[in-house]
């Protein structure tokens, strides 16, 4: 399905482990709402929290709140030594690989650690996927329009069309597979470069993701212990 290509690559499941005891789906959902709304649009960037007054309702202020989780979480992340380390670690491994591919290493290395992150939560029961799709399933929707309108979004139909999509297809579940986790490397980076990977490569990368997950594996909640520490 068509709409799949959007959604490879964004670790909404590391997101959602900070909200998932949460008991507002409309918060889970605005801390995936930033990636949503990428995918469903390259073009739309907004920036709610700066017109915090504006969403004054129960439910927009907790999509609200869910967005600025989102942004703090990402910021914690990415300036943590952790992912750093784990992104330096992984790239050095891949270089050999991508001799005459056309996909920067350090590229593949930072989305590569996210998803990874991803997929050891879900391997380690550390979230439950499919409570998460039933929280963004019983959403206020009148909530959220208002919210995207509040936005400025100029297409609503548009990114409901793709959010149905997103919920529909329970993609996240894949990731279940590490090959999967390879497979959605690959539709990233056919979205940036024509010919990325030869067959050739597309096995070495399954390869390399196999063997870096028992390194990552061992120390992975480190980081999310030490961002949960932070966000308290």
């Amino acid at each position: 399905m068509r709409h799949l290509d959007y959604i490879y690559g964004m670790n909404f499941l590391s997101h959602y482990y900070f909200e998932q005891q949460s008991s507002s789906p409309e918060m889970v959902l605005g801390t995936v709402l930033p990636d949503l709304l990428k995918n469903a649009n390259k073009n739309w960037s907004i920036h709610p929290e700066k017109k915090a007054d504006l969403f004054d309702q129960t439910q927009t202020s907790a999509i609200l709140q869910g967005w600025k989780r989102h942004l703090e979480v990402d910021r914690i992340f990415h300036l943590a030594p952790f992912f750093n380390q784990k992104m330096q670690e992984l790239k050095n491994l891949l270089i050999s690989i991508l001799t005459e591919s056309p996909v920067r290493p350090s590229f593949l290395a930072h989305i590569g650690v996210e998803l990874l992150l991803d997929h050891l939560l879900i391997a380690h029961e550390k979230i439950n996927v499919s409570k998460f799709y039933e929280k963004l399933d019983t959403v206020n929707e009148d909530a959220l329009t208002d919210f995207l309108k509040l936005c400025a979004i100029d297409d609503v139909n548009h990114f409901f069309k793709f959010y149905q999509s997103f919920k529909s297809s329970r993609y996240l579940l894949s990731y279940q597979k590490l090959e999967n986790i390879a497979y959605a490397l690959q539709r990233i980076c056919m979205r940036l470069w024509e010919h990325p990977f030869t067959e050739k490569t597309n096995y070495q990368l399954i390869s390399i993701l196999e063997f870096y997950k028992t390194q990552l594996e061992v120390d992975f909640m480190v980081i999310f212990e030490e961002i949960e520490n932070k966000l308290n």
